[in-house]
């Protein structure tokens, strides 16, 4: 097995995955309020279908992992999903930007159908995707390697959707006459990038299948145990939930925060394109920096960063120099955080299966699109309320929007986010306990069980040199 060639071919497949999720966690409500134009009425219906759905959705993820866990075929257990997933997701992510002509009821229930099924088919590639990553090996300065060059092709995607979306669709609708046509086309090429890297991704990785051991079907009670009986996910899960509320909500208010409080829409591409850049180098160097400090220091300096970023940015005068400086200080930290979290969750495999007998690779990757559903949800409550209570929504320009509608926005974007983030952290420190030293000895403990056979994948799978000094 080339750990390299693995490592190319799995980190792009997620480029197009994160182009999508970005257009639709993000944009949508943006598209619905400022694109279609829809009422204070009918987008408050929107925004509880979106939050009903999400949650509904997020419900199923573990559900999905037991499929995907309990999938056995020539092709293993996940492409086939990863493959579906793909492909219908792609389609009814054109369709949620597709203008029928429909409005009031009519378009509401068609919107509630489309967003609905969009969930559980990109739910389907995302838990198949993210759930393929412990299985390509169990060394954690391995999955370091895929976990960042992964994050760094899901950052692409996502700042590409960040940067090009004002840009783009503004060309676009210049040229169509139309910024509904934009958004339509502007959905289909996203959507095809999807599809052209998840190819890449099911046609390029190969899984070390023989290397684990004993496989065994997971009931709904396996699924209830592999959740609730792994402490060390659970707290994990919970940490990670906090951190994702808070950064979800953020990331959410972007285009309105320079569109009315900023008051110069265009600039918004400018800020992304400065903490996507910081992000990308902040994922480049995570494998620098965890070789020369534990896993536990690395998330304390990044929650700092992230402080810092909050308290900056909420006093920063409309300056870019200074909301710069904050946003850079933000997103470096977030993105350390994002990585982290992605790399505890699969150390608490080995744990659960040491300690369960079980291993449920796509059960607990259920988890991460079942928190970034609550996380998505929970900002698009905020974020749909606040715009709605703020007078943010009824307004043409940033003139039109009163000072204590504007604090409302900051209060609701920088300061609950940073209580979230710095409540998960707490959790993490008084409750994660799956140290460098620890999960070398897991690892050592499952071989001589027979539960691993790390001679069937290739030299980078042995955790030995794993410890930071």
């Amino acid at each position: 097995m080339n750990s390299n060639l693995n490592r190319f071919t799995y980190g792009l497949g997620t480029i197009g995955r994160d182009m999508v999720y970005s257009l639709v966690s993000m944009y949508l409500i943006f598209y619905l309020s400022d694109i279609l134009q829809l009422s204070n009425l009918a987008l408050g219906w929107i925004t509880t279908i979106i939050v009903g759905a999400r949650i509904f959705d997020a419900m199923n993820d573990p559900v999905m992992g037991i499929i995907v866990d309990n999938t056995r075929t020539r092709w293993g257990k996940f492409k086939p999903w990863i493959s579906f997933g793909a492909v219908s997701s792609a389609v009814f992510t054109v369709l949620l930007f597709t203008d029928f002509g429909l409005r009031g009821t009519a378009y509401t229930i068609s919107f509630a159908v489309i967003y609905l099924f969009w969930g559980i088919t990109y739910t389907a590639n995302d838990i198949s995707y993210w759930s393929m990553l412990p299985s390509l090996s169990v060394s954690q300065n391995e999955r370091e390697k895929l976990g960042a060059f992964a994050r760094i092709c899901a950052n692409l995607g996502l700042f590409a959707v960040v940067v090009g979306i004002v840009p783009v669709t503004t060309a676009l609708g210049e040229s169509l006459g139309s910024m509904k046509q934009a958004y339509f086309v502007f959905a289909l090429i996203v959507a095809g990038i999807l599809i052209a890297g998840q190819s890449i991704t099911v046609f390029g990785v190969r899984e070390p299948r023989s290397m684990f051991q004993n496989y065994q079907h997971t009931t709904l009670k396996g699924l209830l145990e592999a959740i609730f009986k792994n402490d060390q996910l659970l707290f994990t899960a919970v940490s990670y939930s906090l951190f994702m509320i808070g950064y979800v909500t953020t990331t959410s208010f972007g285009l309105y925060f320079f569109k009315y409080a900023y008051g110069n829409e265009s600039m918004y591409s400018i800020f992304a394109l400065v903490l996507g850049v910081s992000q990308i180098s902040a994922l480049l160097i995570f494998p620098l920096i965890s070789k020369r400090i534990p896993r536990r220091r690395f998330y304390s300096i990044a929650t700092v960063l992230v402080l810092l970023g909050y308290v900056v940015f909420f006093f920063a005068p409309m300056n870019m120099i200074y909301i710069g400086t904050a946003g850079i200080l933000l997103f470096v930290g977030q993105a350390f955080i994002q990585l982290l979290m992605l790399l505890f969750l699969s150390d608490t495999i080995e744990y659960g299966q040491r300690k369960l007998g079980r291993r449920n690779e796509s059960v607990t990757f259920a988890l991460q699109p079942f928190i970034n559903k609550i996380g998505g949800a929970a900002a698009s409550g905020v974020v749909g309320a606040t715009i709605i209570i703020s007078g943010i929504n009824d307004a043409e320009t940033a003139a039109d929007v009163s000072a204590q509608g504007l604090m409302m926005m900051k209060v609701a974007m920088m300061v609950l986010p940073l209580i979230l983030i710095v409540a998960g952290y707490i959790i993490y420190l008084k409750k994660y306990k799956i140290s460098e030293e620890y999960y070398a000895e897991i690892i050592n403990d499952l071989e001589q069980r027979g539960d691993l056979n790390l001679d069937a994948g290739d030299e980078n799978q042995r955790p030995d040199s794993d410890i930071p000094e």
